[in-house]
């Protein structure tokens, strides 16, 4: 049995991300990144992301009030779901480019802001 401060084997269940305008950000989600909606409740809204829970969420208090961590969303074809996303408004930093060459395959990232300006990432396992 793990010990009580063992988390090495706990999967994260729910993420945060700040928003300013949650309707518009709700709609951001559902509507052009296509996340499967859940639910929305007073100053809160939730989505599935492969079965992890995104909150999107108004801050309480200034304190609180911070950019998100970056979303690195995992995609088959970097270069089509790129295409898409472009096509639907998302604006990108730049286009998908190579991070790093691994042994069997390369790794690249294209990175994109929300409705409400946090920065988020596309990654793709591109196989050589």
């Amino acid at each position: 049995m793990l010990a009580a401060t063992d988390l090495s084997q706990a999967r994260i269940g729910q993420i945060s991300i700040n928003v300013l305008d949650l309707e518009r950000a709700v709609a951001f989600y559902k509507e052009t990144l296509n996340l499967k909606h859940l639910f929305t409740v007073p100053k809160m809204g939730f989505f599935d992301c492969g079965g992890i829970r995104l909150m999107l969420a108004v801050p309480e208090s200034p304190e609180f009030d911070h950019p998100s961590s970056v979303l690195y969303f995992s995609v088959d074809d970097i270069q089509a779901v790129f295409i898409s996303l472009s096509g639907s408004g998302v604006r990108f930093e730049g286009p998908p480019h190579l991070i790093a060459k691994m042994d069997t395959y390369d790794l690249w990232m294209a990175f994109f802001r929300d409705s409400e300006n946090n920065l988020l990432s596309l990654m793709s396992n591109v196989a050589r």
